[in-house]
Formats: structure tokens, C-alpha cells, sequence
């Protein structure tokens, strides 16, 4: 079974997935302000002390207010991330705005542990899953120049069920990455949508549309309403056109996580869905 957790970090991003194997893939390491949830705390009291590849996919704040929690308690393996982006023009584009905590100790890491996609220190050979591939798609700098538009994307196969994850993309590098054939095939192979910018209207791309076809489920991860450009359920509602069971309700199509909370989906050879979060006799619904 492939287990996918997409935990509630208000408005940033945290996932993780952990494979038949037992090999761990993290994407993002947000955290959660309120409850004090963290990234690197949660593996530890999870007896985890490693992973094999934390995948970055927005240079903002919110994907990487973790980051010195998890670094600091978790061996990480190997780093994944748009790599047109070097350290120091990540410095520059944070320059205007300030750089947060979690951006400051992913460049030093970047700096002093990580180059490209492997690693300065020996790490072990390249991360190994049995029960899930991946694809990664990304514009390049400086064809872009803002971070949204520079988000990684990463796409997944989990068991043949194709799972998204588009960072804070928006309309404009959407668009020029539907000139890749690979990135409209992975698009049309996506049951589990991960919304970009947390489902704010700047992210939502008309033109992706007609390739989005076999969508069961588009998840936000945000929290309470701080913007107008939120209130884009009804865009998410169209993508998501086959629904599905979600916990207690026959058919759901947008989950989010201000609502939902934690959300988590298992994936086996010939069957998967979201996992009922019940506080007796937990069950599973299948699709």
C-alpha cells in the first residue's frame, strides 16, 4: 500500500507519502501556526528518523516554515527542486519581501548539503519506490522570474492512480508548460488534483481544463478565508467531475483542508480512495 497524508498547515503546503517499501517521499515541509504542528516533530514521534527525498516545490515561506524543524531532527536523503533556481537568486527574488526563517535554512542547506537533485555528503544510491513513480516538470529561470511561476511540479503514480502536486503555480507558466506533451499527459492522467497558490483565483487556468478529464478529488490545502481570489470552489468543482466517497458523505469533489483537516488517501494494486478518519473501527472506502 502507498499512503498519502496531506497534512492541515493552514496556508502553506505539507505532504507525505510512504511507499509498499516503506520509503518516504515529503513534498514541501510547512507547518502549522496555530496548533504548533511540525514537520520534523511529527516523523520523530512516528519513530521515523529519515526520509529518502523531500521535494520542494515553491520557494515561499509557507512550502518551507518547517524547514528547520525537519532538518534539524530528520536525516533528509536527497533534495528535489527546481534547480534553474540557484541559492543565490533565490536571495534576490526573497530580497523585496523579506526571507522567512524556513527560506534562509533551505538556501544554507542548498549551500552547504544539497546540489541539484543529489547530494554533497554520500548519501545513499538513488531513492527506490516500489509502489509509486514520478515525474517532475518545472519553467526555468529566468524565463520566469517570480517564484510562483518557478514552482516544481510533481506528478504520481501511486498503484496507476495518477496524484498532482502544482506548488503555487499560476496561469502564465501553466500555460507555457502546456507546450510539453509529457506535462499534458500527466495532466490527463490525474485523479488526485492538488489545487496551486491554495486554490486562489491567480492559479486557476482555463487552458488546463480539457486535459484535467479523470479527476476524482481536487484538494486545497489552506485555511480560513483571507482572500477573495479563495472563492474559486465552483472552477474546482468543474476539474473535479467524477467525485467520490470521503469519509461519512457518498460523494465529494473538493476536499480542502481548512475543512477537512489532515486528508489521506491509500493506494492498492486495484483499489484506492480516501481513508476514513473515524475514532472507532477505522474503514476504508474504495474506488
Amino acid at each position: 500500500m502507498v499512503k498519502l497524508q496531506i497534512f492541515d498547515v493552514e496556508h502553506g503546503a505539507c505532504a507525505l507519502l510512504t511507499d509498499d517499501n516503506g520509503a518516504r517521499m515529503m513534498i514541501d515541509c510547512g507547518h502549522n501556526a496555530t496548533t504548533g504542528w511540525k514537520p520534523g516533530t511529527y516523523l520523530k514521534q512516528q519513530n521515523v528518523s529519515s526520509i529518502e527525498m523531500l521535494a520542494i516545490t515553491n520557494y515561499d515561506e509557507d512550502h518551507v516554515s518547517g524547514a528547520n524543524d525537519l532538518f534539524d531532527i530528520i536525516n533528509v536523503q536527497w533534495l528535489f527542486r527546481n534547480t534553474s533556481v540557484t541559492s543565490s537568486t533565490i536571495k534576490r527574488l526573497k530580497s523585496e519581501d523579506g526571507m522567512g526563517a524556513g527560506i534562509e535554512r533551505l538556501v544554507k542547506t542548498i549551500d552547504t548539503t544539497f546540489s541539484g537533485g543529489g547530494t554533497l555528503l554520500g548519501q545513499p544510491a538513488w531513492p527506490q519506490f516500489t509502489g509509486m513513480k514520478y515525474q517532475l516538470f518545472n519553467n526555468d529561470y529566468p524565463t520566469f522570474d517570480d517564484e510562483n511561476n518557478l514552482s516544481m511540479i510533481v506528478f504520481l503514480k501511486c498503484h496507476g492512480i495518477g496524484v498532482m502536486f502544482t506548488g503555487d503555480l499560476e496561469r502564465a507558466g501553466c500555460k507555457e508548460l502546456l507546450k510539453n506533451d509529457a506535462f499534458r499527459k500527466a495532466l490527463s492522467e490525474t485523479n488526485v488534483f492538488v489545487a496551486p497558490h491554495h486554490g486562489r483565483e491567480p492559479a486557476c487556468c482555463e487552458e488546463a481544463i480539457q486535459y484535467l478529464s479523470n479527476v476524482y478529488y481536487v484538494v486545497i490545502s489552506d485555511k480560513g478565508y483571507q482572500y477573495d481570489t479563495q472563492k474559486t470552489i465552483p472552477f474546482y468543482r468543474r476539474i473535479a467531475k467524477k467525485g467520490g466517497p470521503f469519509r461519512n458523505e457518498k460523494i465529494r469533489h473538493v476536499l480542502t483542508t481548512r475543512s477537512d483537516g489532515e486528508i489521506t488517501f491509500d493506494f492498492h494494486q486495484g483499489s484506492w480512495g480516501p481513508t476514513r478518519l473515524e475514532v472507532t473501527k477505522p474503514q476504508r472506502v474504495w474506488i
